[in-house]
């Protein structure tokens, strides 16, 4: 029969492998249909490979530390680990919470819509802007008073404007084109709200402000919105569920380098 401690250790490193499997799973799926890799996957899929790390050398690394108890510098490594793991989670949970409060700060239904651009795929939208503009399109349609800019310029994997498409797709489902302004310079997020802005105080459209962009995207978009003296509610896409792990992790390193600029 086996000794309850090792029975328990036992189940821990199969629960660890089998979670690190998962994200990586989870962190490397996205790489082969759609998204190119990038600092969100490349995290994730990280953290996947040290779980299933520990999880298979488990017990010779509790070993190793019960042998080096007398030396104070396995001891200081050891701690040190866990308090980045304890920072690093924390630090996650109170972004996380930024973030939803961010995207529920709900319009009230006059104001000007700015949409961020996303990936065009072609002459088509990635998954992730047909979600950014299935969110405009409703916000305005309930409002058939309110207008919009499109903005953002050409990317690499596009043969149109960010702008482009957008204002296509829009038309295309029932907005009329004079609601609809294109702005197609920008190649960030500051220089989405900065050219918009101009053409916003340029066609004398209403300057309460609403952003249209992922969930995730809110709260740093906001953040980027203050800097440039505009307030702004949110018009929050939601993400392909499979996407948003990659996408949300990579958001919290632009959060905190948003924040240190």
């Amino acid at each position: 029969m086996k000794h309850p401690e090792k029975k328990s250790r036992g189940f821990l490193r199969g629960l660890l492998i089998l979670l690190g499997i998962f994200l990586f799973l989870i962190f490397a799926g996205p790489i082969l249909v759609s998204v190119k890799l990038n600092i969100g996957n490349l995290t994730g899929m990280l953290v996947a490979l040290l779980l299933i790390f520990y999880g298979i050398f488990l017990e010779k690394i509790h070993e190793w530390l019960r042998q080096g108890e007398k030396k104070k510098s396995r001891q200081v490594v050891w701690h040190g680990i866990q308090a980045l793991v304890v920072l690093v989670v924390l630090l996650a949970a109170v972004l996380t919470g930024c973030m939803i409060g961010a995207a529920k700060d709900k319009p009230v239904g006059k104001e000007t819509l700015i949409v961020l651009g996303c990936r065009v795929n072609g002459e088509q939208p990635s998954l992730s802007l047909k979600e950014r503009l299935d969110a405009a399109a409703e916000y305005l349609t309930v409002y058939p008073d309110t207008y919009c800019v499109v903005s953002g310029g050409k990317g690499e994997s596009g043969d149109i404007t960010e702008a482009e498409c957008m204002y296509r797709y829009l038309t295309e489902h029932g907005i009329q084109a004079d609601r609809v302004f294109k702005e197609e310079k920008a190649r960030t997020t500051r220089e989405n709200i900065k050219y918009s802005m101009e053409i916003i105080r340029e066609k004398k459209l209403p300057q309460e402000i609403a952003i249209a962009t992922s969930e995730y995207h809110q709260f740093r978009a906001e953040m980027i919105a203050k800097k440039e003296g505009v307030e702004n509610r949110a018009v929050s896409a939601k993400t392909a569920w499979w996407l948003l792990p990659t996408f949300y992790v990579r958001e919290l390193y632009g959060i905190l380098y948003q924040m240190i600029l």
